[in-house]
């Protein structure tokens, strides 16, 4: 059974910065990527950045230039953000799908319990 721990959420004052980590465990082999998405309260899930198993990263337009996601090592990854902005106040959910018969499949399997970021305006 495939866990998912996110850490380092908080509150911060705009501008400011914070940086998530997300840790799988529980699963013998690498994920095929892994994601963060966050959800802001009244509305829908949000993909806000992907990184794959070739390091290869996506970015949603609203965090591009300020929020970088990396590859810590094969179950931890994080995501550096800064310039935070009002609008990034959200829960962080970190997600992962791992590979099916030789592909990785379109969506996200295993999900963390998310972590909380307050930005202050």
């Amino acid at each position: 059974q495939v866990q998912l721990m996110e850490s380092g959420g908080g509150s911060v004052q705009a501008g400011g910065s914070l940086k998530l980590s997300c840790t799988a465990s529980g699963y013998f082999y690498r994920n095929c990527r892994m994601a963060w998405y966050r959800q802001r309260p009244g509305e829908g899930r949000e993909l806000v950045s992907t990184i794959g198993v070739d390091g290869d990263t996506t970015y949603t337009v609203s965090v591009k230039g300020r929020f970088t996601i990396s590859q810590d090592n094969e179950t931890t990854i994080s995501l550096q953000m800064n310039m935070l902005k009002h609008e990034d106040t959200a829960a962080y959910y970190c997600a992962a799908k791992y590979y099916r018969g030789g592909y990785c499949p379109p969506d996200f399997t295993y999900w963390g319990q998310g972590t909380q970021v307050t930005v202050s305006s």
